[in-house]
């Protein structure tokens, strides 16, 4: 009756204040007028305590609030818009919140324990995943393993799927699966120790992982061992591949396999040697992040107590760390395909969608440009009396044109090593044609071989049962309680 009288007395306030809003001189204005639809949205809107079925939490690896702008304005204008109106599919959703990334002995985080953190409610320590806060990186015999959501999940009935457009065994998928004291033991962990492959085809002999779909399948095999996307490269004589087939495991390598797939067994897609490849280089024949994200909906839709899955486009985050915004922003637009396509093929009354990043880089926006900049390219001056910027390039302090994107640190570094050791340089003259060039390298200050994460917060979007429990500023962490209690909570309350 409470919350019946409050929405009534609300929207009697949302009619006044709309009354009095046509007074206004803006009230003619497009921006006033869409600011006026989303509130009447809001008002009206009811929080959705249903039970969810379905959990589908994408995490795109690298992806904090720059990088979601970066990638919402490149696909705007791919779209012929200037870009900064744009919104991508989760920049909608009406649940969001600001994360914390830190791990337990780290201020800027790695992605095992921050997608560890997602997966079991506890911080942990850096390069390690799934292990209580006891343990020693890189030290199997202090391993202490904490109990993973899709285990429960899975235990309850439901279904598991990972998919992610890195190796299936680096860090942020992994999570959903492994409980290792070093990340990077993905096929060679010290004697006593058991390595991440070994761990996806343990987790899918037992019942809890249904299908695994990503790259990384020289982890599967022996060193020099031929399978139909490269070589194995295990030191050891294990074949997983051989293992995976003889539980019963349909084993697929292209996307034609995938979309033939016998989808009532257990499915390994191991697309690539390594990594999959970018979504600007991805060839014929590899699928999509999007093809992946569809294929593993429709297997686990066949259970019908539900699901868990955990999407990565984990290629965002190398592409920063080679410090090519372009790619990074390529596969930021492939990631919002699949998520619009996961929400196509799912009801909201009943499956709950989280969008979120692990952690963010070093990716800076410089100003001050003018709308509809090429955001890969030369920042434009902005133009008095019109919308769209100048087409003039805004001049440093040292008389050159700058790109909007940039890096704190990494490849693109204008400080170049020297003969005798020394690190010097300048800012070289730049073209908008040299800028927008797909592998062109964004100018950066520190030299780094490879460009770092950032502490800062990163984003969380989420729509459907028990979204609403989102907001403010939260923990990490914070993201399984949510799940665990939209499904097993509420079931349990019913």
């Amino acid at each position: 009756m409470f919350r019946r009288t409050l929405t009534s007395s609300l929207a009697v306030a949302l009619c006044a204040s709309t009354a009095i809003a046509q007074d206004l001189p803006q009230a003619g204005s497009d921006y006033f007028t869409a600011a006026q639809g989303v509130l009447a949205e809001r008002v009206n809107a009811q929080p959705n305590t249903n039970v969810a079925k379905n959990v589908i939490l994408f995490v795109v690896d690298g992806m904090g609030i720059n990088t979601n702008f970066g990638i919402r304005v490149f696909d705007g204008q791919q779209k012929g818009m200037l870009g900064e109106e744009h919104n991508l599919p989760h920049d909608l959703y009406p649940n969001s919140a600001i994360i914390k990334t830190f791990n337990i002995n780290a201020q800027t985080p790695d992605s095992a324990p921050t997608a560890g953190a997602m997966n079991t409610g506890v911080k942990q320590v850096f390069n390690t995943i799934n292990m209580a806060d006891t343990v020693i990186h890189d030290d199997c015999s202090t391993e202490a393993p904490l109990t993973l959501l899709s285990e429960m999940l899975s235990e309850a009935g439901k279904s598991v799927g990972v998919v992610s457009t890195a190796r299936i065994t680096h860090a942020t998928g992994a999570a959903v699966y492994a409980k290792t004291a070093n990340r990077n033991w993905e096929n060679n962990a010290p004697e006593g120790c058991v390595d991440i492959a070994t761990q996806l085809v343990d987790q899918m002999e037992a019942g809890v992982v249904d299908i695994a779909l990503g790259g990384g399948a020289r982890s599967f095999a022996p060193e020099g061992t031929e399978i139909e996307v490269g070589a194995g490269n295990r030191p050891d004589d294990v074949n997983l591949i051989e293992r995976a087939s003889e539980m019963g495991a349909e084993l697929v390598y292209t996307a034609e396999q995938l979309a033939a797939a016998d989808m009532s067994a257990p499915v390994l897609g191991l697309f690539t040697a390594s990594d999959m490849n970018y979504e600007h280089d991805r060839p014929e024949g590899e699928p999509s992040i999007a093809d992946m994200t569809a294929a593993a909906i429709e297997k686990l839709q066949a259970n019908e107590d539900g699901f868990y899955l955990m999407v990565e486009p984990g290629r965002v985050d190398h592409a920063s760390h080679g410090g090519n915004a372009h790619r990074t922003f390529t596969d930021g637009v492939a990631f919002a395909e699949a998520l619009a396509l996961a929400d196509e093929m799912t009801d909201d009354e009943d499956t709950l969608i989280i969008v979120t990043g692990d952690h963010e880089h070093a990716i800076v926006f410089n100003g001050y440009c003018g709308r509809g900049t090429p955001i890969t390219g030369l920042c434009m001056d902005v133009a008095s009396g019109q919308v769209e910027h100048s087409g003039e390039p805004v001049l440093a302090a040292d008389g050159k044109p700058y790109t909007v994107v940039g890096f704190g640190n990494g490849a693109g570094s204008v400080l170049v090593e020297q003969e005798d050791g020394t690190y010097s340089g300048e800012r070289p003259e730049l073209t908008q044609e040299e800028a927008m060039d797909p592998d062109y390298l964004q100018q950066a200050l520190i030299p780094a071989s490879s460009e770092s994460h950032s502490p800062v917060d990163v984003g969380l979007w989420a729509k459907g049962p028990w979204a609403h429990l989102f907001g403010g500023t939260m923990d990490q962490e914070m993201i399984f309680h949510v799940m665990h209690h939209a499904t097993l909570e509420a079931e349990a309350a019913e």
